[in-house]
């Protein structure tokens, strides 16, 4: 997912896998919590935690929903849970609504273990994404991007996991990606996480990992990761990845349900 650029493609599958039950998660007893949402409660998501990206205008993708802010309709705290729902209805310019939730200007971190525990939309059209900006961005894709999962409705359970660099990227045919195949990732709850070190990135579904990004050249054109980054939850709706097969409007409402985000460090 880009904040002004195109679409994530990724271009092969690593691994074929469905869990029965995700099961509780526990944390390497090594590391410390350091930041977390456990979405309790009810109403709005918590503005001490969350901000929001607001518009129209397909950030970069093509995207047709409009972002809201602070409207229950579109994120929203429900039985445990942050609720980010994609709506078919009019609003300004555009024939979607959804939201993108991010923690910038609240909480960023350098290096550590992000853990999110979701279940995906469901639908052709349906584009949801957990992944990772530069507090201190300038300039895209030179201060990186990571992906930590991204998924695209027409191509059902095909999760994809991506960095973005000023030297590997696919607006130049060389992006670092990899997929792998949960078949029930809009049935059941998985945990989607990324481990991230001075030396690589490494990211994992239920503690399967399917993507290594490693720090090989030691230069910022390879390896903008040494920086705080914060963490973007958005559903958008078409776009020219997410749209490619167009957009079945049956499908709406639909939701996009985040369990949990923690984050955690070495003690």
């Amino acid at each position: 997912m880009k904040i002004r650029n195109s679409m994530t493609a990724a271009v092969k599958v690593t691994l074929f896998f469905s869990v029965l039950s995700c099961g509780s998660h526990k944390p390497d007893s090594g590391m410390k919590l350091i930041w977390s949402d456990e979405f309790n409660g009810k109403g709005l998501p918590d503005s001490t935690k969350w901000n929001y990206d607001v518009g129209g205008d397909g950030f970069g993708n093509e995207e047709a929903q409009f972002y809201t802010k602070n409207r229950l309709e579109n994120a929203r705290l429900e039985k445990g849970n942050l609720v980010i729902e994609a709506r078919k209805e009019n609003w300004k310019n555009n024939k979607y609504t959804s939201a993108r939730l991010l923690t910038k200007g609240n909480f960023s971190f350098q290096y550590g273990t992000v853990e999110v525990r979701a279940k995906l939309p469901k639908g052709r059209g349906t584009w949801p994404a957990i992944w990772m900006m530069s507090e201190n961005m300038k300039k895209w894709p030179d201060d990186g991007e990571l992906d930590i999962m991204e998924h695209v409705g027409f191509n059902q359970g095909y999760i994809h996991a991506s960095v973005h660099t000023k030297k590997f990227n696919h607006l130049i045919g060389t992006q670092k990606t990899d997929t792998l195949i949960v078949k029930d990732a809009s049935e059941k709850f998985h945990v989607y996480k990324a481990d991230w070190t001075p030396e690589k990135i490494d990211v994992y579904i239920d503690d399967r990992k399917f993507f290594t990004y490693e720090n090989k050249e030691k230069t910022n054109e390879a390896w903008p990761f040494d920086q705080p980054y914060f963490i973007i939850l958005n559903l958008a709706v078409g776009g020219f990845w997410g749209g490619k097969e167009g957009i079945d409007d049956r499908i709406f409402p639909q939701k996009y349900v985040i369990d949990y985000v923690r984050v955690y460090q070495n003690k």
